[in-house]
């Protein structure tokens, strides 16, 4: 594979979701695989982030992207990406305010407000209010969803004490969702109409900072099962608060929509030491 003489990135984060950002428009950046995304991902020996995202050409849309997870795999959608995309975008002056962009889970629409970015997600579907799961001896009752990509969320009642990551993983991981995966929430509620919440994300396979869509899945739960109405507020395990809203009917929901701040870390280029040889011809 041949990769491009120099590298620019740009470095985002919604919410402490933090994401690098690569400007394909031209097609300069179509070399980019798994394997070199998992090793610039890797924190404290390369740039280090949640996932790489890729903006390329589309012949219906603003453009498309290419989103990978730091594990290398490729996600349908990632909710707190798509605010970042979108922000990064008008930046480059690739869409205006108001933009579609492509993702493998359909059409995203975007408006860029300043540093907020709000979102209208694809439709949730497939969702099971009271799925039962049995792991390490416990029984839990989940609500599974799909907000563009697969969650589960449980309440709680001691947010900061419950055991995300060695549960998050083997709820993760178990057969009832192979071969894919779901991603794991759990939630607390705060408020009227207010939640925290934690995730444990798959690709990333550790809790992170914040998950847009996990956001939308927890607020549709409170909606159908404690009578939360829209919009509902979420505050992110980084402390930032995020705002849930939707249009439909309980149930269908849809559209949904997901808003909050978006914020640019720095731009660079990569050193030729940060990028594995394995990937492409020596810098």
């Amino acid at each position: 594979m041949k990769q491009a003489k120099k590298i620019q990135f740009t470095k985002m984060s919604g919410s402490g979701n933090d994401f690098i950002f690569m400007d394909g428009m031209d097609g300069s950046y179509s070399w980019v695989d798994s394997m070199w995304v998992r090793q610039i991902c890797q924190r404290a020996l390369s740039v280090g982030a949640d996932g790489v995202v890729v903006l390329e050409k589309d012949d219906t849309y603003d453009f498309a992207w290419r989103f990978f997870n730091s594990d290398g795999t490729i996600a349908e959608m990632c909710g707190n990406a798509s605010r970042c995309a979108a922000r990064f975008a008008y930046k480059k002056g690739i869409a205006g305010s108001n933009m579609t962009f492509a993702t493998l889970a359909g059409p995203i629409r975007a408006e860029v407000k300043g540093k907020r970015v709000k979102v209208q997600l694809t439709d949730p579907r497939l969702f099971d209010p009271e799925m039962r799961l049995a792991v390490d001896g416990q029984t839990f009752t989940l609500f599974y969803i799909d907000t563009g990509v697969p969650h589960v969320v449980l309440e709680v009642e001691d947010l900061e004490g419950f055991p995300l990551i060695e549960i998050g993983r083997k709820i993760r991981f178990h057969e009832k969702f192979g071969p894919a995966g779901t991603n794991v929430n759990v939630a607390q509620i705060t408020g009227d109409n207010a939640i925290a919440l934690r995730t444990y994300e798959r690709g990333v396979e550790n809790e992170t900072l914040a998950c847009g869509t996990g956001s939308v899945a927890a607020s549709l739960m409170m909606s159908m099962k404690k009578g939360f109405s829209s919009p509902v507020s979420v505050r992110a395990a980084s402390g930032e608060i995020l705002t849930i809203s939707w249009e439909g009917e309980v149930g269908t929901w849809a559209p949904v929509f997901f808003e909050g701040e978006v914020r640019f870390i720095y731009e660079g280029w990569l050193h030729p030491e940060a990028i594995p040889e394995a990937t492409g011809e020596k810098l």
